[in-house]
């Protein structure tokens, strides 16, 4: 009997999943928002790498390039709770329009100093800083925006997973398109283009229709909510558990990228080349694995993907430390991207649909102070470590650390199904005919006397 060939995805089935990954684009706002700032965070990728580059032409000193990145992220790091709670009371419209115009402004002073050859490392750690201070507010805010540009809660997930894609994207052009400006006319031109691209983002939220915000409730002195944040946060356990994972990945892992210039040259024995590919090998993973996020129909089962995708992220960080050849470094350095990305994607996704509305710009402050404000201190530890013992022996404790985080949310997520599954029911996520069938076969059994 001939075998049966199995037929292949015609073209229209290959497109309807294609628009099925971008449907959060049908949302208005949203769609505006992806157009601006899919061009404002190229700018931004572009003036992280001029600005790195400018700290070591000026200076020579990895030690002042620590401190620069430093600077720029721990004011992060301390106000973010407190930018939380303001995030909570005020119009989160009205707070982004007003942080991207201040980093609008933070990038052209940089561009003007650097253009006038008057820029010093002083103007560099200060101006750093007040970006940091920016993102402080501008980081929970955006988060907690997401929900009121996508009305339809069934997109919230898509969304997310888009603004992954958005920002991995951004990733592999913005650096590669700055190496050819300062090359060819310098860093200020950077930071010109980085100042300009701002105003697509600003005018796409100016674009915007938005309906009546919802009141906030009463406010209370800024330490009492910030107090109830805290006491939400810490006694829901799905929150508190994918936070922690995310501190501790953010913390020993993803400082990864402090240490690959040492592999690129010290190990594999390559030059600035080197560094790109294994760099863009970790971007294209992670936009891989926010592409496929964004394919996903639903957010059930994203509890396992959090837990796969942290002990992924730490094989890939394992594997990578103890390779010794570019052509296996690279294939792990897309591991390594994917799994980090889809492990931030996926918690970010369970924390937006969870959250309640009124405590939402506290909890994405902790979200950001996990993801974002533990940076500088992870990289002063994977530096620090390494200096000891070494750049592979680091990456390997950092990629072990990564994995046992995994098994401990492993061993939580029961737990955490119990407490999700109640809110997945009332947001209608959870099919009501379980709880049905529930019902029913209690009716079933006899009463014990």
């Amino acid at each position: 009997m001939p075998r049966q060939a199995i037929p292949e995805p015609s073209k229209s089935e290959s497109t309807s999943r294609w628009i099925f990954a971008l449907r959060a684009l049908r949302h208005r706002n949203y769609r505006l928002f992806f157009g601006g700032q899919s061009v404002s965070l190229i700018g931004t990728w572009m003036t992280r790498i001029a600005t790195s580059w400018l700290v070591y032409r000026l200076t020579g000193s990895a030690w002042l390039l620590g401190v620069v990145g430093f600077a720029g992220q721990i004011p992060t790091f301390l106000l973010a709770p407190f930018a939380g709670v303001w995030v909570d009371r005020l119009n989160r419209h009205r707070v982004l329009v007003i942080t991207q115009v201040l980093a609008m402004v933070q990038s052209f002073s940089l561009a003007l100093l650097a253009l006038t050859n008057r820029i010093t490392i002083a103007d560099i750690i200060w101006l750093s800083a007040f970006q940091g201070l920016i993102n402080a507010f501008d980081m929970p805010a955006r988060q907690a925006f997401v929900v009121e540009m996508v009305e339809d809660r069934a997109d919230l997930s898509n969304a997310i997973a888009l603004n992954s894609s958005m920002v991995n994207m951004a990733r592999l052009i913005g650096p590669s398109v700055a190496g050819v400006i300062i090359a060819t006319v310098g860093e200020g031109y950077c930071f010109l283009i980085d100042g300009i691209s701002y105003l697509a983002v600003i005018a796409s939220l100016l674009l915007m229709h938005l309906g009546k915000a919802e009141p906030r409730g009463t406010r209370s002195e800024i330490i009492t909510e910030l107090r109830q944040g805290w006491t939400y946060v810490t006694r829901s356990v799905p929150i508190r558990s994918i936070l922690l994972l995310l501190a501790l990945v953010s913390l020993v892992g993803m400082p990864y990228t402090v240490l690959i210039p040492i592999f690129a040259g010290g190990i594999l024995h390559g030059g600035p080349h080197t560094l790109g590919f294994l760099m863009a090998a970790s971007g294209v993973g992670a936009l891989a694995g926010a592409l496929h996020l964004a394919s996903r129909k639903t957010v059930l089962g994203l509890g396992r993907v959090v837990t796969a995708s942290a002990a992924l992220f730490g094989i890939g960080l394992i594997t990578f430390s103890q390779s010794r050849w570019l052509w296996l470094s690279l294939p792990l350095m897309f591991i390594t991207g994917m799994g980090m990305m889809q492990e931030m994607a996926a918690s970010n996704t369970i924390l937006q649909t969870i959250v309640a509305g009124e405590m939402r710009g506290r909890v994405m402050s902790y979200y950001t102070m996990a993801v974002i404000g533990m940076a500088p201190f992870g990289s002063l530890l994977a530096g620090s470590v390494a200096a000891r013992i070494g750049a592979p022996s680091a990456l390997l404790i950092s990629g072990l650390l990564c994995m046992a985080g995994a098994l401990w949310f492993w061993a939580h997520l029961e737990e955490v199904r119990r407490e999700v599954r109640p809110i997945y029911r009332e947001l209608g996520i959870l099919p009501q005919v379980a709880e049905g069938i529930q019902q029913a076969t209690a009716l079933q059994v006899p009463p014990q006397e």
